[in-house]
């Protein structure tokens, strides 16, 4: 039989040969070439685009042996300067983020012949990017590029690169797995297939007996701790409810078993081998019947683990009134109540979950995809017993968070293997497994009841929230309170009424996710107060003006939670109304061609505190560097947040140098100081601070020392208090269908207070991709859970993440503040942009059509039944 070809990867033959069935993404990473990367593997995201033979393909899903005898081209391969000129649209239009998705899109459009004048929509129509909404991609392959002043001038308030923008578009930057490590163990999770099961007896014989496998962990092998896998400064601030591997499994997808092989096939033949003896209980799937009397208990034995009533499956509640809300509702002249219902989303960042763990000098060491980094570690010494300095954790560029790495999935279970091996072990999630066994977007029904006067004057405002938590209560009570807090602190009201719960269901867990709760109750809240503006015969922007928080305000919204560190010092939201209420107006977009679309227009507000309550910690190190420049050490991970060229910003303003001159080392607990993690909109806020105190600190020291006889260093510190406040004001203006319920969006417009502006270009690009993320959200992303339990939704192709047909260009309008509490005027923007959305979308749709939907998604088919049952109620 003949030899097949070799397969030229980069004008280079390559000397072995793929597996039978290996995909060519697989094979071309084995050889090292780290640009290509894994979103899917099932051809529908793009991030694995290579070139085979000059045309571009998925190459997941492209067999590795039909590349035998042809040229193969990965982005690594497309120019190593970064000279083609896809590549240089990208890096003048700052057109990435996280940048994962980044080589994928770029040698697809590489491809084309002309790709300034190309169908961009049919083009990147099996090409997902979750952070920048598209707008700077748009940019990149049109002349219309937008620039923010002179990149070359002051540090702060310019459109300077993002540090490593060359190695993102050549395919350099290297992601948690862009690594190769001797001597790699493989580790594949067995997952329960029920709800709820106790483990009577496991036999892992048969997948020991699988060629190649190491060791097969199960709860007999697990540490006893309980902790919980959200990540928080305080970990008391999270119940206890979680082990590494438990006996009990309170969800379809719970990892029961941890297999570790030579390779990943072994490993996954191995988990199917292993014979589970289950004793099956009772489920519950919904959070209402999961706090009746009689219900199946899911930690019941957990007392002492701050779990808020273990006996009703409530993980955490809130109860509060300010004022008198009975009296309240008896003094309005108008009272509007409805039930909202918000559904569960995905992260889908499009690096999935992943960590590479090995031992290196009798200490543990963590290579992971973590928004955290020194929490995890602080959680690993917990559950281990190991002293900090025995355990190592460093994230590189992440693809991705929004907050879903704000927890610890994979952390753990490599820990255990890499602790009872001594050899390196990686876990890598499949995009299946990022859906059925990680976390959500928490679902809630949030009853709203509002009152207010004829002139507008709200009297009373009453939330009555069910969250569904799922099996685990990571990040409950934090989303529970912050979900009730900012949604009702935003107004001006003197009586209000909160009661809130997050019950435990035995569904996959809900957790941190952009916005932590706001989005849900900022749908609720802000669709009420636009119906209740109707009734009252107001301008919703109009009632907004007259009933928002004003400086010197006290923030009420629940008792007993921590507000008492939250200040405006800076006030943007009129300029943002009126910035908005003008775009709308002038706007002239056509409606669609053809007879029966319906117009209307809506706004939202939304208010975000920033950094969470109780202290949010970053430490920074600056040194002056051999030879010029400056070393900067940080602690805050950058996964397209963005905050890795804000510090550079920041730090080249206080020591009167330019962005280039800084170097960073950032996100590893050996090098850099303590960083609570980069979440809750901080990096910019609380790590940019310690930034700038650590730079001025320096450029002090420089003054006072005109010769110094070595290299000089500072430290700054920062604890995020107090903490001040952002506001954002999103409008739409819609067309309608009603005889099919689609919704055509012909102006999207959102205006921001964040302070001062550090970098135009990557906020805007925050703003845009925050509202691609939420709009996806609002027209047609969901987590279905069937009767069983089990998540059927669990490819992106089932899922529908928007790509660039779907979104419509947003203008972004920034108000003109500058707040004292943040570095050189700045507040947060990374989760804040989000929240409005949903709740605009869903006003302009009751303006076009008259009809109030309370449930997201706005699918077609539900807009389309909601059209037709409010027909009768219209004629009537």
């Amino acid at each position: 039989m003949t030899a097949a070809p070799p397969i030229t990867v980069n004008g280079a033959a390559v000397a072995a040969a793929p597996r039978p069935g290996q995909c060519l993404r697989t094979f071309l990473r084995q050889e090292g070439w780290f640009g290509v990367k894994k979103g899917c593997d099932a051809g529908d995201c793009g991030t694995c685009t290579v070139h085979v033979d000059g045309v571009p393909v998925h190459s997941c899903i492209y067999p590795a042996a039909r590349a035998a005898g042809r040229e193969v081209r990965t982005i690594e391969g497309l120019t190593a300067d970064g000279s083609h000129p896809v590549q240089q649209a990208f890096l003048a239009a700052q057109a990435f983020q996280c940048g994962f998705c980044t080589p994928g899109l770029i040698m697809t459009l590489a491809a084309l012949t002309e790709p300034h004048d190309a169908d961009l929509p049919r083009a990147l129509k099996g090409s997902i990017c979750r952070c920048t909404g598209y707008g700077s991609i748009r940019d990149a392959l049109c002349t219309a590029t937008r620039v923010d002043g002179d990149p070359v001038g002051e540090p702060v308030g310019r459109s300077h690169a993002a540090p490593g923008a060359l190695d993102v578009v050549t395919g350099a930057a290297g992601f948690t797995l862009d690594v190769a490590i001797p001597g790699l163990l493989h580790m594949k999770l067995l997952r329960s297939p029920h709800p709820h099961a106790r483990v009577r007896r496991i036999d892992t014989s048969d997948a020991l007996a699988v060629p190649g496998v190491v060791a097969v962990f199960t709860h007999a092998d697990s540490p006893h701790a309980l902790y919980s896998t959200a990540r928080h400064e305080n970990p008391e601030d999270d119940p206890d409810d979680t082990v590494v591997l438990d006996r009990v499994v309170r969800y379809h997808g719970q990892r029961v078993a941890a297999v570790v092989a030579e390779s990943v096939a072994a490993a996954e033949e191995a988990c199917g081998r292993i014979v589970v003896d289950y004793e099956v209980l009772p489920a519950v799937l919904d959070p209402q019947d999961a706090m009746r009397a009689g219900a199946p208990l899911l930690h019941a034995d957990k007392h002492g683990s701050r779990i808020a009533y273990p006996g009703r499956n409530i993980a955490a509640e809130a109860h509060s009134e300010i004022g008198d809300v009975t009296a309240g509702f008896a003094a309005a002249d108008e009272v509007y109540e409805a039930t909202f219902v918000s559904q569960r989303v995905q992260h889908a960042h499009l690096e999935t979950h992943a960590t590479v763990g090995w031992m290196a000098d009798g200490r543990l060491v963590l290579r992971t995809s973590s928004q955290t980094p020194f929490l995890t570690r602080d959680a690993l010494c917990r559950i281990f017993g190991l002293d900090r300095d025995r355990v190592r954790v460093l994230a590189t560029r992440i693809g991705g968070g929004f907050g879903g790495k704000q927890e610890l999935f994979t952390e753990d279970v490599v820990a255990l293997a890499v602790l009872a091996l001594h050899r390196p072990v990686q876990l890598e999630f499949t995009r299946e497994e990022q859906f059925t066994a990680t976390s959500t977007r928490h679902p809630m029904r949030i009853a709203v009841r509002v009152g207010a006067t004829r002139d507008g004057t709200l009297t009373a405002l009453q939330l009555r929230t069910v969250a569904n938590t799922g099996a685990y209560g990571n990040h409950s009570a934090g989303v529970l309170f912050h979900s009730c807090s900012e949604s009702l602190a935003l107004y001006r009201c003197a009586n209000k009424r909160v009661d809130a719960w997050s019950a435990y269901t035995n569904t996959v867990p809900a957790g941190a996710f952009r916005g932590y709760g706001l989005s849900q109750s900022s749908f609720a809240v802000e669709s009420a107060l636009d119906e209740l503006a109707r009734r009252l015969r107001l301008d919703p922007i109009e009632l907004r003006r007259r009933n928002v928080v004003r400086p010197g305000d006290p923030l009420q919204a629940l008792r007993g939670t921590a507000h008492d560190d939250v200040e405006i010092r800076s006030y943007g939201l009129p300029e943002c109304l009126d910035l908005v209420e003008a775009a709308l107006t002038r706007d002239s977009s056509a409606p669609p061609e053809g007879a029966g679309w319906q117009l209307g227009q809506g706004i939202a507000v939304s208010m975000l505190n920033t950094a969470p309550p109780g202290g949010h910690h970053a430490h920074a190190r600056i040194a002056q560097r051999d030879g010029g420049g400056y070393v900067l050490y940080v602690g805050s991970a950058e996964f397209g947040n963005g905050t890795a060229t804000v510090h550079r910003q920041l730090a080249a303003s206080a020591l009167g140098a330019h962005p280039d001159d800084i170097e960073l080392v950032a996100s590893d607990t050996d090098r850099v100081g303590h960083d609570t993690g980069a979440f809750g909109s901080t990096g910019t806020v609380v790590a940019g601070m310690a930034t700038l105190r650590a730079a001025r600190a320096l450029a002090q020291l420089i003054a006072d020392t005109p010769e110094p006889g070595k290299p000089l260093e500072a430290e700054g510190n920062s604890d995020g208090t107090p903490r001040s406040v952002a506001f954002n004001v999103h409008g739409f203006r819609v067309a309608v269908r009603p005889d099919t319920g689609e919704i055509r969006i012909l102006q999207s417009v959102q205006a921001v207070d964040a302070g001062t502006v550090m970098n135009p270009m990557q906020l805007r690009g925050q703003v845009e991709g925050a509202t691609a993320q939420a709009l996806g959200a609002a027209l047609f992303e969901h987590v279905d859970i069937d009767e069983r339990g089990q998540v059927t939704t669990r490819a992106l192709r089932e899922y529908h993440l928007p790509v660039l047909a779907d979104v419509p260009p947003t203008e972004v309008l920034f108000a003109r503040t500058s707040d004292p509490l943040g570095p050189l005027g700045a507040k947060p923007m990374s989760e804040a942009p989000f929240n409005p959305v949903a709740p605009a979308l869903a006003n302009a749709v009751r303006d076009a059509t008259g009809a109030r939907l309370t449930e997201l998604p706005l699918s077609a088919d539900r807009v389309f039944v909601a059209l037709h049952e409010a027909l009768p109620a219209q004629r009537g």
